[in-house]
């Protein structure tokens, strides 16, 4: 099995508020509109400073809500 070097793109996007479950396509993926050479970075694996990143777990959005 390949060892992921780039981790921390993976953990970026997993925790992003833009990632989102797909049904139709039954996976995640990024709901901004990326153009051609950040789609491919999106792809690759290699989007390491997303400039659409926004932190969106649970945990932050309650806070906000209290």
């Amino acid at each position: 099995m390949p060892e992921r070097t780039k981790k921390t793109a993976v953990s970026n996007c997993d925790d992003c508020m833009h990632y989102e479950y797909d049904e139709e396509y039954d996976c995640y993926s990024c709901i901004m509109d990326l153009d051609e050479d950040e789609m491919r970075l999106f792809i690759t694996g290699r989007f390491l400073s997303c400039p659409y990143y926004r932190a969106g777990n649970e945990y932050s959005i309650v806070r906000k809500q209290i």
